[in-house]
């Protein structure tokens, strides 16, 4: 049995520990609420640009001139994916979620004879994915280490995935995160970004559709147009992405440190009750010594 001293310093140990739990989980609520904030404001106009760029995608299907990034190579060979991780622990399952659909899809994929490779942005992604996929892995990019999102974040990383296109290292691109549900929930998303999915129903009826679908005039011309619009709205979908991926951390971590904080309470508790009654049977030990020894006198 641990002795009154041991007890007494794990008891102070515990304790140390929900006061740095419970600083982060206010640190974390406070960062929640900005960030939260941002991935909603940003949600609207990602999901505008993407619908409009997936019905440009459709009304383009065939015809030669059409930009690649829109219908892809037209190869489904080599399959690029972009796991979205944070920098930092002490959050859950947040990063584990996406390390497993990570490794859900690369096997999915690979069962079917594709060539996968791998590009994590966070640390926690390349720590957890690097080890078992370091033959796939083209790089290892940081991620925002809990600071705000930043545009040209997103901006960076859509000219290299524009780039590694443009050379031909890749047909598909998948970006793997967790989208941002609520404080307690994140759920880890599969979207395509290279080439443009088209919309929902478009395979439905398709004949019925096509004098609905909508027709667009170019102006000045369709290949300047859509070779601006298109790398842009790559840069914003991934940069949705990063927010959507940043409130969820943070509502991870909060949630995280609040468990953490209760368990240590309990832990508190339960070492105070073996404290308190460890000291009680060494006083009644002492008084039963005295009494002992009065009645030996």
């Amino acid at each position: 049995m641990p002795s009154l001293k041991e007890l007494r310093g794990r008891i102070a140990g515990v304790k140390n520990t929900r006061k740095i739990t419970s600083a982060m989980k206010m640190v974390a609520a406070s960062k929640l609420r900005r960030a939260q904030t941002h991935a909603e404001a940003s949600r609207p106009y990602a999901e505008a640009m993407r619908r409009m760029m997936s019905e440009l995608a459709a009304a383009t299907k065939g015809q030669g001139d059409a930009p690649t990034l829109l219908g892809g190579t037209g190869e489904d060979r080599v399959h690029l994916l972009v796991a979205v991780t944070s920098d930092r622990g002490l959050a859950g399952g947040f990063n584990a979620n996406v390390a497993r659909m990570t490794r859900q899809v690369i096997a999915r994929l690979q069962g079917e004879g594709k060539t996968v490779k791998l590009l994590t942005v966070g640390r926690k992604g390349a720590d957890q994915l690097g080890r078992t996929y370091a033959d796939i892995l083209v790089d290892r990019l940081p991620g925002t280490a809990g600071r705000d999102v930043e545009f040209g974040t997103a901006s960076g990383l859509g000219e290299r995935l524009v780039s590694m296109f443009e050379k031909g290292e890749f047909d598909h691109c998948t970006l793997i995160y967790n989208s941002f549900v609520n404080a307690m929930t994140q759920t880890p998303v599969e979207r395509q970004l290279i080439p443009l999915p088209a919309p929902e129903g478009a395979n439905d009826n398709e004949d019925a559709r096509a004098s609905d679908a909508p027709q667009y005039d170019f102006e000045p011309d369709e290949g300047t147009l859509l070779a601006r619009l298109l790398p842009r709205n790559l840069q914003m979908q991934i940069y949705a992405a990063l927010l959507e991926s940043a409130a969820g951390e943070q509502g991870a971590r909060m949630t995280a440190m609040d468990n953490a904080s209760r368990n240590a309470s309990k832990a508190i508790d339960q070492l105070s009750q073996r404290y308190n009654r460890s000291r009680q049977a060494n006083i009644t030990n002492e008084l039963i010594e005295i009494i002992s020894g009065a009645e030996a006198v």
